[in-house]
């Protein structure tokens, strides 16, 4: 695995070559935007998305069957799989001859707040950017009525990864950004961000197929607080844009401290000292 970052910080982007995946889909309208975004920071822009949707998908690899990248166009990909296997498959296979030095993953129809993270697979394409040693942004777009408010991302995503792409950040660490649910003009601001409390699926729809046989669907509602101060969710909520760095190592330091010493002679049951 190559050393972080591929290109020394800070990042030239009018230089980057630019990778970008999502978990909606190819054909996706926020990948419209985010390419665009892409293009108005470099000229070397790459594509590598999901056929089809993958939301939910979370950082999940297809391993019981073979994948198919198809061609679109010039630097431009599909893949039958994941938006893990998609970046995983641009880095290591599509682009081995020259790796890309950022990707960007979305725009997401819809929030990454909260514990929105584990299960998004437009963090996930980042995630895997990262592990595989390549600096990475996931960008999303909140909405919550009909009309989703792309403006907001399209015109305040370029400035915003020029800015954090100019200032750099550690190793294993992704930025997970989130447009508010406002039209451009009306954001107030950028806030750096902490991870919300937000869970998906508190409502279960259950029901009777033609057959009678039932089956359950995992509702939208969500049990979330958008009130604490310094949250993503917070942040949103009053109109501003959320930027949260996430680490991929999951240790939890205090416990590990704690558990050493609880665990520290190294002996097992029946085992005696000596």
């Amino acid at each position: 695995m190559p050393d972080w970052p591929e290109t020394s910080w800070p990042m030239d982007l009018s230089e980057a070559r630019i990778l970008c995946s999502n978990d909606d889909g190819i054909h996706a309208p926020g990948f419209e935007v985010l390419e665009r975004i892409a293009r108005n920071l470099s000229e070397d822009v790459w594509v590598v998305a999901p056929e089809t949707e993958q939301s939910g998908t979370g950082h999940s690899l297809t391993l019981r069957r073979p994948l198919r990248i198809r061609k679109v166009s010039e630097k431009r990909y599909s893949v039958d799989g994941t938006p893990t296997d998609c970046v995983l498959l641009a880095i290591n296979q599509i682009m081995k001859d020259q790796r890309p030095t950022l990707v960007l993953s979305g725009v997401n129809r819809g929030g990454n707040l909260g514990e929105d993270v584990t299960y998004s697979g437009t963090v996930a394409a980042a995630m895997e950017a990262t592990v595989l040693g390549v600096p990475a942004i996931a960008l999303s777009q909140v909405y919550g009525g009909d009309t989703v408010p792309w403006d907001a991302a399209e015109q305040h995503g370029p400035d915003l990864v020029r800015k954090l792409c100019a200032h750099g950040w550690p190793a294993n660490t992704l930025i997970n950004v989130n447009f508010p649910d406002r039209s451009a003009g009306e954001v107030i601001g950028v806030r750096a961000s902490s991870q919300g409390r937000r869970k998906l699926g508190d409502e279960i729809v259950e029901s009777r197929d033609p057959r009678g046989v039932p089956y359950y669907w995992i509702g939208g509602m969500r049990t979330e607080d958008s009130t604490l101060a310094g949250t993503d969710l917070n942040a949103v909520t009053h109109g501003a844009i959320a930027v949260t760095p996430i680490g991929m190592n999951m240790t939890h330091r205090p416990t590990l401290t704690e558990l050493a010493s609880l665990l520290q002679n190294g002996k097992l049951a029946g085992e005696h000292a000596d």
